[in-house]
């Protein structure tokens, strides 16, 4: 979105019609919805703000729920918002430190300041990208003084912000590469991040802050001395969070956070933990979550399934005991099978197996082209996880638990 289609939209007309224009899903909606206003004799400006936010909305419901009716977003800004949901959990880490007042910098949309000021915290929140920041500061209005959204950098907003920070004060920051408008934010190069990595960590030395970053960080640029927590959100790994000062746990530097549906879990260590040795296929083979294949925890998980590892350069653990965790999906080991395709295709179709979930680890296969191959029919259901131990291939057939 670029300022003239902003500037058509934040008016009381553009923005009543926008909430009388109906989810915007398909490319055959959107060229509907476009026609049908442009014949109203609406501004091409605002047909295309309307209908680019009618569309934004209707994705964004999966990250902020019925809120995304009355938010307003940028492409990229919806892409990289944190879930409300973990928003909420985040904001409850600066509520439980005695927080009352956070900088957020690189507020993006306002997903994370509208956790923050939810539980009645004192927000500054700053955007680089000035339409970024006006539309932050459409989403954030209703907590009115509670929340100042600007149009600054983050380099600049705190500037003399430090060793004489006020009490109970602590920042929120979000490096990445952006572009005006926010039409491109990455995490994959730090190099090019804005604010950069070095200035954000020289002041998470000075005031209690939370850093967010994507999950594949090189885990060599963590400092020593901040917690690193993992998040991920029914099976997918989304962000990396460092804190500290206050907003570090004692005696905590790696953790894994774990939403799946409506439950959330958390394994925490003072360090990497140690794996398990590797053992021979049991009765259960268990797939680690990828926050805690991330945070290196996997080993305090298979203690906990009295588990060990498949193979000592593979993340997947394997049990005989009965037992399941929240950090990991589990299934009940049916049988091994072969690994050429042709003998497994022959062997899936004498099971009567027509619904096979296809997973992998270590091995280079593609599941979707070997789905094709193996031309299924049946009426009974499975799970295939194909994997290796040292240089053999492994086939293991087995149902959920």
């Amino acid at each position: 979105m670029d300022m003239a289609e902003l500037t058509a939209l934040l008016t009381p007309d553009g923005l009543r019609l926008l909430d009388e224009t109906p989810a915007v899903g398909s490319a055959d909606d959107v060229a509907r919805t476009v026609s049908r206003l442009r014949a109203a004799g609406h501004s091409p400006d605002l047909v295309s703000a309307v209908v680019g936010q009618a569309r934004l909305r209707a994705r964004a419901k999966t990250k902020f729920g019925d809120f995304a009716s009355r938010m307003l977003f940028t492409r990229a800004g919806l892409e990289q918002a944190t879930r409300l949901s973990i928003a909420a959990a985040h904001a409850g880490r600066f509520q439980d430190a005695g927080i009352r007042h956070v900088f957020d910098l690189g507020c993006g949309i306002g997903g994370d300041a509208l956790g923050l000021a939810a539980l009645g915290m004192t927000v500054d929140a700053v955007d680089a990208d000035e339409v970024t920041a006006a539309i932050a500061a459409y989403n954030l209005a209703p907590f009115g003084e509670d929340v100042r959204v600007r149009h600054a950098r983050a380099e600049d907003e705190v500037a003399d912000l430090g060793s004489a920070a006020p009490e109970a004060t602590a920042v929120w920051l979000d490096p990445a590469r952006r572009t005006a408008g926010h039409s491109e934010t990455s995490r994959t190069r730090p190099e090019d991040w804005s604010p950069s990595l070095e200035w954000a960590f020289d002041l998470a030395a000075r005031v209690p802050a939370g850093i967010k970053l994507g999950p594949g960080l090189d885990r060599a640029l963590i400092p020593d001395d901040v917690e690193a927590q993992w998040v991920s959100v029914d099976g997918s790994t989304l962000e990396l969070i460092l804190w500290s000062g206050a907003l570090a746990r004692d005696g905590v530097r790696r953790a894994a956070l774990v939403f799946r549906g409506k439950t959330v879990n958390e394994i925490r260590a003072a360090e990497d933990s140690p794996d398990e040795p590797a053992r021979e296929l049991g009765a259960f083979l268990h797939e680690p979550d990828g926050a805690v294949i991330r945070a290196r925890l996997i080993g305090d998980v298979a203690r906990s399934l009295e588990a060990g590892m498949l193979d000592p350069q593979i993340a997947y653990l394997t049990s005989d005991a009965a037992l399941t965790s929240p950090f990991v999906q589990s299934f009940r080991v049916r049988e091994e099978l072969p690994t050429d395709a042709k003998a497994l295709a022959r062997a899936l179709r004498e099971r009567g197996i027509g619904t096979l979930e296809i997973k992998k680890r270590g091995v280079d296969v593609d599941p979707a082209a070997l789905r094709t191959k193996l031309k299924l029919r049946g009426d009974e259901s499975a799970t295939l996880l194909l994997t290796r131990v040292g240089t053999t291939r492994r086939a293991i057939l087995a149902d959920r638990v």
